[in-house]
């Protein structure tokens, strides 16, 4: 199921990042840079308040793996759901109504908008509010259809509702409205119809019980010291890494805001590398811990770390390098290549930094200690916060960069300490080694020397088959000395050849 769940994440992900990207230079076309700095900042709205949501997405994913391995029954799984569902409506309910009442502050006194009419933006954070209050909702169906383990039908519907959200956009603005309002209007539309079709699915895939879920004080009581420690979570890590853009668009112009909304979207291609892998072994991690199968989730550990090594470490490199090759192949633009690049890179190294933290994260929550997340994020905030405003003023965007950079490399150096003294040290020096260091070296020998056979060419395609190639031979080299995942993935392809030849 592992494997299954893993390569529909990497293809319902991959089209789903696709679908975001693919349509951007046409957005900031038909929009305008400032207009689409205002996207961005949906972005973030939609990271922050997930606040709100207490913890409850990611413990209802724990608490559904939980389920798979008999530790609920059909009854109380329906209970806790139909509790956090109710919960959950009405905190959205106040939050539309929340950012309607904001949106004019937000607009005038806040926001430093050049060509933007005020009124228009205080109407997009109307708009704004209400698609957000949607989408927070989506995410406890995501979290529970994901915690069943039924990560293939999660991702058939999540990439036809992305298809439908990117290119109804770009009709819309072609068509019907090239304007920012009719834009989040459209993202309303969508995210009625997938707020249906995920609960739909989440209904249907859970077991018949002897009656229908009720709000229930127990249910909810049972969960509350996880999700408390989830939520806590959640804050700290959203302190660090979404303070960076509440920082830049007070100090910077909107469409400074769209330069660097540009460049951590295109950055977003390597969550498409690590976001599958965690999606797939957090429910895994929780379902061999509840059966107590200590030696199966040290070597899904192993094989995950060493995935993310190979290939989000290659292709971290390669963006490192290659940012300005990349957006240009992209967006057709150089103005906008050459402007965006040096962030791209930057970010694109605080993504590698940080990148082999997030699964000795995971092995944290699904052992149900989410506090020692928070305590390192905690130190990592009191080191990090203050730097926002003394390198931002000073040095524009890449200073938020430099932050990032340093708060990634002080949160895995914390993470490497505390997760390996409490609870996998048997792994320690494979973790290092072999999973870390040996696939990254690899791949960074092959990478930067590349650089010296690479000559810059006008010409969009020349660049980019350059790219893939440099990509292919980093990928392959990492793998060859990845013995553990190499291992799986030479035994799983013998396995395919085998069954077509039967």
């Amino acid at each position: 199921m592992l494997k299954r769940n893993l390569i529909a994440n990497y293809l319902g992900q991959g089209w789903t990042a696709l679908m975001g990207l693919a349509f951007i230079p046409l957005y900031i076309k038909y929009l305008g840079i400032e207009a689409y700095g205002l996207i961005g900042l949906f972005a973030v709205l939609q990271a922050w308040l997930t606040l709100l949501d207490m913890g409850m997405s990611p413990t209802l994913n724990r608490e559904m793996a939980r389920f798979t391995a008999g530790t609920h029954s059909a009854t109380s799984i329906r209970d806790l759901l139909r509790s956090i569902e109710l919960i959950v409506l009405g905190i959205a309910v106040l939050l539309a109504l929340g950012i309607w009442a904001a949106s004019g502050w937000l607009a005038s006194d806040w926001l430093r908008a050049e060509k933007l009419p005020v009124d228009v933006v205080a109407q997009a954070f109307a708009i704004m509010g209400a698609v957000t209050a949607l989408r927070f909702v989506e995410g406890i169906y995501r979290s529970a259809i994901i915690g069943l383990q039924r990560q293939v039908l999660f991702n058939v519907v999540n990439s036809a509702m992305a298809t439908l959200r990117g290119l109804g956009a770009v009709g819309i603005l072609i068509w019907v409205s090239p304007t920012i309002e009719a834009f989040f209007l459209w993202q309303g539309l969508v995210s009625i119809l997938t707020l249906g079709m995920l609960a739909s699915v989440t209904y249907r895939t859970l077991p018949d019980a002897e009656r229908g879920g009720q709000f229930s004080i127990p249910a909810l009581r049972g969960i509350g010291k996880f999700a408390g420690g989830m939520m806590l979570g959640t804050l700290s890590g959203l302190l660090i890494s979404g303070v960076d853009k509440i920082v830049i668009s007070k100090y910077h112009t909107l469409s400074e805001v769209g330069y660097y909304t540009l460049a951590t979207t295109v950055v977003s291609i390597l969550g498409i590398l690590l976001g599958p892998v965690n999606q797939a072994v957090f429910p895994r991690f929780a379902e061999l811990m509840a059966k107590g199968d200590k030696t199966a989730l040290i070597q899904t550990f192993i094989n995950a770390c060493q995935l993310i090594s190979v290939f989000l470490g290659s292709i971290s490199l390669v963006m490192i390098f290659y940012s300005q090759e990349i957006i240009f192949a992209w967006s057709k633009d150089m103005h906008l290549a050459t402007a965006t690049a040096p962030i791209t890179s930057l970010l694109s190294f605080a993504v590698f930094i940080s990148s082999p933290g997030w699964m000795l994260y995971q092995v944290q929550i699904a052992h149900g200690k989410p506090m020692i997340g928070v305590n390192i994020n905690l130190i990592v905030i009191a080191f990090s916060f203050p730097l926002y405003f003394i390198l931002v003023p000073a040095y524009g965007l890449r200073g938020a960069a430099y932050v990032l950079i340093a708060a990634g490399i002080i949160g895995l150096v914390l993470h490497v300490i505390f997760t390996f003294r409490i609870m996998v040290q048997q792994c320690l020096t494979d973790w290092a080694i072999k999973s870390i260091l040996q696939p990254i070296m690899i791949a960074l020998v092959i990478v930067a020397s590349s650089t010296f056979f690479h000559v810059y060419s006008e010409s969009r395609l020349s660049n980019i088959i350059f790219v893939l190639v440099v990509a292919l031979f980093a990928v392959l080299a990492s793998l060859a000395v990845a013995q553990s995942l190499r291992i799986s993935v030479t035994k799983n392809i013998k396995s395919l050849i085998r069954s077509r030849e039967a």
